[in-house]
């Protein structure tokens, strides 16, 4: 089951979705949602709804997470599971690392990786400005973990090229494009 727009949002509001995380779900839900809709306007098999509601939600466990340090995208996963969203649970649950890409690279939980790295806070950046702020964020001075983030941004430019592949405009014009840009889904526009 695929949860609406407005059942996304009383989802955010039941876990008290932070303003400032809401504010990034919406922009990330936007961005996924061109894309999705592009692709699919060329005959790539996405859902826009699936799309859309698992990047509403992506970061549905965020705000619980921030104290505990806890793995948001496996709690939000379980969240989504408990609502009986199961589909959206995939998503959710891979939106940080992917498992495994796809030889098409367009399926709806790429799409909302993808859009996810391309958001920082509530503006549409470019790979490496959101790849740096993740190592000042979550890097902890561990070169480690340096090392895995960039590994995940390796694997995410390798998603960026397949998909523009398919997209009629080039990265860098993705927030010019997202700017004039709503997401409608049936009667629901954000």
């Amino acid at each position: 089951m695929i949860p609406t727009v407005s059942q996304c949002f009383a989802l955010m509001d039941a876990y008290r979705m932070l303003a400032n995380i809401r504010d990034h779900s919406l922009l990330v839900a936007r961005v996924a949602g061109l894309m999705a809709e592009n692709l699919s306007r060329r005959g790539v098999g996405v859902s826009v709804e699936l799309t859309v509601a698992g990047a509403l939600l992506h970061d549905i466990a965020k705000t619980a997470c921030l104290d505990c340090d806890g793995n948001h995208a496996a709690m939000g996963s379980e969240i989504c599971r408990r609502h009986d969203y199961a589909e959206i649970a995939e998503i959710v649950a891979e939106h940080v690392l992917l498992r495994d890409v796809s030889p098409e690279c367009c399926r709806e939980k790429e799409i909302v990786y993808y859009a996810d790295k391309r958001v920082l806070h509530d503006q549409v950046v470019g790979l490496d400005e959101r790849l740096d702020y993740i190592i000042a964020r979550y890097g902890r001075n561990d070169e480690r973990l340096h090392r895995l983030i960039r590994q995940n941004f390796a694997l995410c430019r390798q998603v960026e090229e397949r998909l523009f592949t398919l997209l009629p405009w080039a990265p860098a014009e993705l927030a010019g494009v997202v700017a004039e840009y709503a997401v409608t889904l049936g009667n629901e526009t954000f």
